[in-house]
């Protein structure tokens, strides 16, 4: 073993067990439960970490249904259904599908990790800023290749302007005492996610924040795009006492059920919006309209206003079809127990 993973017990209070899992169990439960924090998911068992040390279970429930950082009980080598997770973080399955994928569970901040180069990009900023606010978990930008650039300061400050509470850090990821930067969010048993494109740098803070020496791809010089290194989700002690999660890089990151999300990353919006004359304003042609008046005084941004209402109309259609898509789910299922009801009956009559 390498680095922080070369410790094997933890406690569960190291672990991230907290007092919102704590209330889910009863007092018999309490007292005979193994709690067991999930470190990996593969197709047909559960990694885990708990006091005793690593384990791996069985899934009682399909293993689409857990997610990394999440908390289960253990009955000898079978894993419960993942207790009420604290923070979760998803996004509408990539390609055709209609489902939500599960990325990450139980996290405290979400580094959104982008590069001073071609990479940085608002519009994908403002869409992990609303996964973050969905999730429930603390946002984080981090702006690697600060040794690239001749002014990495009009790139913090640029992502600074999206808001002000923030934090951003600008770092040169392959300096280990540059990645120490982010410390504060991994340690004493705190969780940290890190998201974005590939290669812009995620696995080379992992290495240096978890002591581990994962294979690494730089950007390509040309169009400032990486190919995936990371190919799984992956729960990981750093040396600072804390949890790491690092996740394959996104080609796409579509938004499910992100209102609140879509609404703390856009409340400049909201508020103006609110002095608008008629409560049901499509800030188009509208009299009286508080947005197009702060288009025309330059107080608001228009290209920023385009913004929310793409991400609002992607947001609407994902949930819906996914809603759509559970249904159909549900009635299949019903129609199934129906089917199987009715042979058991026949059977009986024969």
């Amino acid at each position: 073993m390498q680095g922080a993973e070369a410790l094997t017990t933890y406690s569960l209070k190291s672990l991230g067990w907290t007092q919102h899992f704590v209330r889910q169990l009863d007092a018999d439960t309490i007292a005979t439960a193994k709690p067991v924090r999930l470190s990996a998911i593969h197709r047909t068992r559960l990694d885990g970490l708990s006091e005793d040390g690593p384990v791996s279970l069985n899934p009682s429930v399909l293993t689409s249904e857990y997610a990394v950082g999440d908390w289960v009980l253990a009955d000898g080598h079978m894993a419960s259904a993942p207790l009420e997770r604290a923070t979760e973080i998803t996004r509408r399955a990539a390609g055709h599908e209609a489902r939500p994928q599960l990325i990450a569970a139980n996290v405290d901040t979400l580094a959104i990790v982008s590069s001073c180069n071609e990479d940085f990009n608002i519009a994908r900023l403002e869409r992990y800023l609303a996964l973050a606010g969905m999730s429930g978990c603390l946002p984080l930008l981090v702006l690697t290749k600060a040794d690239q650039v001749e002014d990495a300061d009009d790139f913090a400050q640029r992502a600074q302007a999206l808001s002000p509470a923030l934090p951003v850090l600008v770092v040169n990821a392959k300096d280990p005492d540059e990645a120490t930067k982010l410390a504060p969010w991994c340690s004493d048993g705190q969780t940290l996610a890190l998201v974005g494109s590939s290669g812009v740098g995620k696995t080379t803070l992992q290495n240096h924040l978890t002591g581990t020496d994962e294979a690494t791809r730089d950007i390509r010089d040309d169009d400032a795009k990486g190919r995936h290194t990371t190919t799984g989700r992956a729960l990981r002690p750093t040396l600072h006492g804390g949890w790491l999660i690092d996740t394959p890089g996104m080609r796409e990151l579509r938004l499910l059920e992100a209102e609140e999300g879509i609404e703390e990353v856009f409340s400049d919006i909201l508020e103006i919006a609110a002095g608008c004359k008629f409560r049901d304003c499509a800030h188009e042609s509208e009299p009286g309209c508080a947005v197009r008046a702060a288009i025309a005084d330059g107080t608001l941004d228009p290209a920023r206003l385009s913004r929310w209402r793409k991400l609002e109309a992607e947001n609407r259609h994902n949930s819906e079809t996914v809603a759509q898509s559970r249904a159909r789910g549900k009635q299949l299922n019903k129609l199934y127990r129906e089917g199987k009801a009715r042979a058991r009956l026949k059977r009986g009559e024969d």
